[in-house]
């Protein structure tokens, strides 16, 4: 498990250093940014398979049980599509919800490898 929370830690960590050199340098930083952009697609394809596979492994595990209903959740409303909802709310939902999912999925995978 251990294992498991540094590899979290490298996907966590690479767009978010990418993101930030590209603000920090301002030469080609679309580049940059755009890369970090594309990578955060790794980190959430990452930590949704890892999520379930932990899942899998603990199914009364109620933390996880409440990543997954919230992943769920995630892409239910990014399949509405604004069908249902406001396009300002549809926004604010796609916007928050991938950084919350990220830090909670850490939060747990960290305090499993530490127990």
């Amino acid at each position: 498990m251990k294992n498991l929370n540094y590899l979290n830690y490298f996907f966590v960590g690479i767009p978010a250093l990418l993101i930030s050199l590209g603000y920090i340098t301002n030469q080609n930083s679309g580049n940059l940014i755009g890369y970090g952009l594309l990578f955060m697609i790794l980190t959430g394809l990452f930590q949704v398979v890892i999520g379930i596979k932990i899942l899998i492994n603990e199914p009364n595990d109620k933390m996880l049980q409440t990543y997954i209903a919230l992943v769920i959740l995630f892409f239910a409303t990014w399949f509405a599509n604004g069908l249902i909802l406001s396009n300002d709310i549809l926004y604010l939902i796609l916007l928050f919800i991938p950084p919350v999912l990220a830090i909670y999925l850490s939060i747990l995978i960290y305090n499993k490898a530490n127990k």
